[in-house]
């Protein structure tokens, strides 16, 4: 994954081979892209033959009460089929807008980030140099740009930005967003901000920008920076198809393939949140939450499904031990381990992405260069590297890949170790002095205090 900043241009690295995967055979990935609708196939596939699961579809849930037999307190959820289930425990998987979540009478709190998400798929020609294997971010101010592998020929689009130009963008000519998509990883921040405020002006006018006129615009950009047309940095002058046919350019693989066509009917948009819930657990028991019903983040880490999946893992290994023990499933006692586990969890990597996300989101000079630094020592820090890939989900089921790898010597003992906020603050703080560059901290404490008066100030 190559990740790099909008505006400096300082990047980060991360490679499965730092922490041993494929250099042995078999060994799996740092991570896996898979699209929603191959993973609900394989999930329903796997249901459906299992005996003990019965699959209800084609019904809505009309309303959740609370019974009224004695000893009862438990939920009887009414269908639109004229059934009525009475359940032991109740588990809310049931997203942002959970009915579970209200009737269990758990608050939430959180915000709206003034950004919208645009999705997409994206086809590209197959490198001829480098198999389509990276995943690529950019930080922008209005938001990161993150084209992400599927196939030799396919990938995937999250862009955040501002929700106006999200509404723009996915109204106007797929070949107008397959050149903004281009050209967001290509062209400077300057030009992209200028780029946008032009197709906002035309939208606004009522006369949108024509493919003609956007590539005209991205051309006569890249000219004024010397892009020269075989550069991998050029878009709007080349022909996608056959910019990976032959020698590639110099730094192509800093970079994501060009983008020829966007599949048709793929291109969405949804506002983005911050939302958790002040717990995880019912009122009276009984309710459990999960996934999006419990929490959502923003994708810039794109760890929100994974953090559902570990909350499904996490909660039915204690519905397991309370089976064994002879113990209630719904009772407190037996979900009480899964809210201990997984809130502080979901909280560490929420908060990580929150400030992420502001950090870059702020274009004052001493902000931009004291992050720029910080993300290029860090680039440098192998064993904290490894931490963050394997925070991320590179370390479930990849114990294989560390028998013999050189880079587990390095990183494995500390990576063990740095689960814990704390324990990764005193690993990071120790890594930072062993590099001399512990200064970095004050520094960006003194531009976080100058923009902060420069705010203060303008007030």
């Amino acid at each position: 994954m190559k990740v790099w900043d909008g505006v400096s241009d300082a990047r980060i690295n991360f490679n499965a081979v730092d922490l041993g995967f494929g250099r042995i055979a078999g060994t799996r990935q740092m991570a896996r892209l898979t699209e929603n609708l191959n993973l609900q196939r394989a999930l329903l596939r796997h249901l459906g033959g299992s005996p003990a699961v019965q699959l209800v579809d084609n019904t809505k849930v009309e309303s959740i009460q609370k019974d009224n037999q004695e000893g009862g307190g438990w939920p009887t959820v009414s269908l639109s089929n004229g059934r009525v289930l009475r359940a032991r425990l109740l588990v809310g998987a049931d997203g942002f807008n959970s009915p579970v979540r209200s009737y269990a009478g758990i608050q939430s709190y959180g915000w709206n980030y003034p950004t919208q998400a645009i999705v997409a798929t994206l086809f590209h020609s197959p490198r001829s140099f480098v198999p389509n294997t990276t995943a690529y971010q950019r930080f922008l101010p209005t938001g990161p740009i993150a084209f992400l592998p599927l196939s030799p020929t396919a990938s995937s689009l999250v862009w955040s930005t501002r929700p106006a130009l999200a509404m723009a963008l996915t109204k106007t000519d797929p070949v107008i967003l397959s050149r903004m998509i281009n050209a967001a990883f290509r062209l400077p921040e300057v030009s992209i901000r200028y780029l946008h405020d032009r197709i906002l002006e035309a939208q606004e006018a009522g006369k949108p920008l024509s493919v003609e006129e956007i590539t005209e615009e991205i051309t006569w950009r890249e000219r004024s920076y010397n892009i020269d047309c075989h550069s991998a940095y050029a878009s709007a002058s080349v022909d996608p198809a056959s910019v990976n046919i032959g020698v590639p350019s110099v730094g192509a693989e800093l970079l994501p393939p060009l983008v020829e066509i966007i599949q048709p009917g793929t291109v969405a948009s949804f506002p983005l949140r911050f939302q958790h819930t002040e717990s995880y657990i019912g009122n009276d028991a009984r309710a459990v939450l999960v996934g999006d019903a419990a929490h959502t983040i923003h994708p810039l880490a794109g760890q929100g499904l994974n953090m559902g999946l570990a909350d499904v893992a996490c909660l039915a290994r204690c519905v397991e031990l309370a089976v064994i023990r002879g113990g209630d499933i719904g009772s407190y006692t037996a979900l009480a381990p899964y809210a201990r586990e997984r809130y502080f969890e979901n909280h560490k990597i929420m908060s990580v992405c929150d400030k992420l996300h502001k950090l870059y989101s702020a274009t004052a000079e001493p902000i931009v260069w004291a992050r720029s630094v910080g993300l290029e020592v860090l680039n440098e820090l192998d064993t904290l590297k490894a931490a963050i890939m394997m925070s991320a989900g590179a370390s479930d089921g990849n114990k294989g890949a560390r028998d013999g790898s050189p880079a587990w010597g390095l990183a494995a003992n500390a990576v063990e170790m740095v689960s814990g906020t704390a324990r990764f603050a005193e690993v990071a703080g120790a890594g930072l002095r062993s590099t001399a560059v512990g200064a970095l901290q004050q520094l960006a404490r003194a531009a976080a205090s100058a923009a902060g008066e420069a705010g203060q100030s303008r007030h």
